[in-house]
């Protein structure tokens, strides 16, 4: 009786399944726990639904401290999310491009905030923060406030400055608007907008303020041709799409009109120390996130670096009020931060021109990166200072 062999070659391949069967259920368990890991990482946070013209929920209650929440955009452009506490933004996530979703962290105090939802014409909702033995525990341990007083006041003058600048330079785009002349308002646009976006990280706690001066064409209903669609964008776009100047004159009126209010209403809100920093660290996470990569701040006239210059400019003037304090206590965050501000300003200057910067246009996605990368970074090390100085969790 003769037995038959299994050949060799089907020994190789009974073995080789064998192997695949095994790496395949290797790599099902390891994807399945890394997905359960990453389940159990984002397990705190809050997912909170945009739609075309609600959000869900819209009303929110959480304990005080970091709170992370998971904005999804369910509608069909891009919107924006911000916490608000009275007319001061203490958290926002913008231009969030339909069907994905960012992620807001927050360190939230005791009290009650609203919620802004997608369009400006949407309803606000509410967030509750409940008070946390943490939270009460903070509030004792709060540093003097002495120290911060010098910093905090030449802050104060450095927004009155530049206030009176964005005043001016105002006036003169108004002036030019009105007379008819595009070409010299088209001139006088730049400035005007510079002097705004060194304000701006301060500009941006006035929600409703910072509404009417600042916001783009993509948080109105019917876009570019919203009646509610007003300020710097308007005027962008009428000067450098349309490049028409008929019916602007009274847009550019309220511009001034709405310039002027904001010097009046920056000094008069108070400003805690904690949020010095924050304010411009949030600013240059926009930067990096948003507009440096799209280029969608200045769509019409392709002006984004202007902007961006004039954000870090004042990112410098808050390293220089807190260097004194620093450069006592923590000298190591000092000198990154320096660090970080240097190749953010070597980044810029690379694009520099004749007459300020070369047109965002010309910039290709790579450099755009590049630039996003170096704002990141400073915001990055200057995320460091409040631990520094002792302000972290108030």
């Amino acid at each position: 009786m003769s037995t038959t062999q299994t050949p060799p070659a089907l020994h190789w391949a009974l073995a080789g399944s064998v192997l695949l069967m095994i790496a395949a259920g290797g790599l099902f368990w390891y994807a399945s726990n890394m997905a359960a890991a990453k389940r159990q990482h984002n397990h705190d946070e809050i997912v909170v639904n945009i739609h075309p013209h609600s959000c869900e929920p819209n009303a929110l209650t959480v304990p005080a401290g970091r709170a992370s929440f998971r904005i999804v955009n369910r509608s069909e452009r891009a919107v924006e999310w911000e916490i608000l506490d009275g007319v001061l933004v203490v958290e926002e996530r913008e231009n969030i491009a339909p069907g994905l979703s960012q992620v807001i962290n927050a360190n939230l105090q005791p009290g009650d905030y609203a919620i802004t939802c997608g369009l400006l014409s949407n309803p606000r909702g509410t967030l509750h923060v409940t008070p946390t033995a943490a939270s009460d525990a903070a509030a004792k341990a709060k540093p003097s406030m002495v120290a911060f007083v010098g910093p905090l006041s030449e802050f104060r003058v450095y927004l009155a400055v530049q206030s009176s600048a964005l005043i001016k330079a105002a006036t003169a785009l108004n002036q030019a608007i009105a007379s008819g002349d595009l070409a010299q308002a088209q001139a006088l646009y730049l400035p005007a907008r510079a002097a705004y976006q060194r304000l701006a990280p301060a500009a941006q706690r006035l929600a409703e303020l910072d509404n009417q001066i600042n916001a783009r064409a993509d948080y109105f209903e019917k876009r570019e041709q919203d009646p509610a669609f007003v300020g710097f964008h308007r005027l962008e776009y009428a000067l450098f799409q349309q490049r028409n100047l008929d019916d602007v004159t009274p847009i550019a009126q309220r511009l001034l009109a709405d310039v002027t209010t904001l010097k009046q209403q920056l000094l008069a809100q108070s400003l805690p120390p904690e949020q010095l920093v924050g304010i411009v660290v949030r600013n240059l996470n926009s930067l990096a996130e948003v507009r440096a990569g799209s280029g969608e701040e200045e769509r019409y006239s392709h002006s984004d670096l202007n902007g961006f210059a004039a954000n870090a400019q004042t990112a410098r003037k808050v390293v220089d009020l807190l260097r004194p304090m620093l450069s006592k206590s923590s000298a190591d965050v000092l000198a990154n931060v320096d660090q970080a501000i240097s190749d953010f300003d070597n980044q810029l200057n690379a694009f520099k021109s004749a007459d300020g910067y070369v047109s965002y246009d010309a910039v290709t996605a790579a450099q755009r990166q590049q630039i996003a990368a170096k704002a990141k970074a400073l915001a990055t090390a200057m995320d460091g200072i409040d631990p520094a100085l002792g302000l972290s969790g108030l």
